[in-house]
């Protein structure tokens, strides 16, 4: 047993159990409301992402998917998500356990939340300053605009801190 606290993983934890949680609403009502969107970016190269091979093979190493107007399928469970998702009228299921998200982006609402990489290959970095925009393959029903939009602040925790 560590004689310390993890709250770097700890904090993880809540931030993908949000993101489940909002996954889940998705999958329950199988509409976004309003102007929301999602960017989620995730590292291809986790052990149980599952994608097709060409997609892998153009994104090697991270790809950025959108959902917003049309999504299939999404089933969502205590480990990651399935969905199937249109690419030029391609569509793929994909699944993404939630330990491989590098980033999730609501631009429609200026939220985001990035996950950094521990030492022990666990994310534990806290929220950064803003997140870049991420050129994404995008389903049939997207614009341009959706990824010209400025990056999403996201809020740093520090800035609660008392000194």
């Amino acid at each position: 047993m560590e004689n310390t606290i993890d709250y770097g993983n700890l904090m993880h934890d809540a931030m993908r159990g949000l993101i489940q949680r909002v996954l889940q609403d998705l999958a329950k009502t199988g509409e976004l409301p309003g102007d929301h969107h999602f960017f989620i970016t995730f590292d291809t190269n986790h052990p149980n992402v599952d994608v097709a091979d060409w997609l892998s093979d153009r994104y090697p190493d991270e790809m950025t998917v959108v959902i917003q107007h049309w999504f299939d399928n999404l089933e969502v469970t205590d480990e990651g998500f399935s969905i199937t998702l249109n690419f030029g009228d391609q569509p793929e299921p994909l699944y993404i356990p939630y330990l491989a998200l590098t980033s999730f982006v609501d631009p429609s609402v200026e939220f985001g939340l990035s996950f950094g990489v521990h030492e022990k290959e666990i994310v534990t970095d806290a929220v950064v300053d803003t997140l870049p925009i991420v050129e994404a393959p995008m389903h049939e029903d997207a614009t341009t605009e959706d990824t010209l939009k400025p990056a999403a602040e996201v809020v740093s925790l520090d800035s609660f801190r008392k000194s």
